[in-house]
């Protein structure tokens, strides 16, 4: 799955997020703004669970 999004798709790993002790959430976006939501199980498979386009980055605002 990395090979592909990276060769094929030109995406990085963007960030990555801990599901359950299992799982991992992985997001792969390129330079257009598309972006791959990826599942990364414990047990060495991956799947593609969500796609799209215009992904921005926002950073945190300030609650003060």
């Amino acid at each position: 799955m990395t090979e592909r999004l990276t060769t094929r798709h030109g995406a990085t790993l963007t960030s990555t997020g801990l599901r359950n002790p299992e799982e991992v959430v992985e997001l792969w976006t390129d330079a257009q703004g598309d972006w791959t939501m990826v599942i990364a199980y414990a047990s060495g498979t991956s799947c593609i669970v969500a796609m799209g386009e215009h992904w921005a980055t926002r950073l945190p605002q300030d609650p003060a």
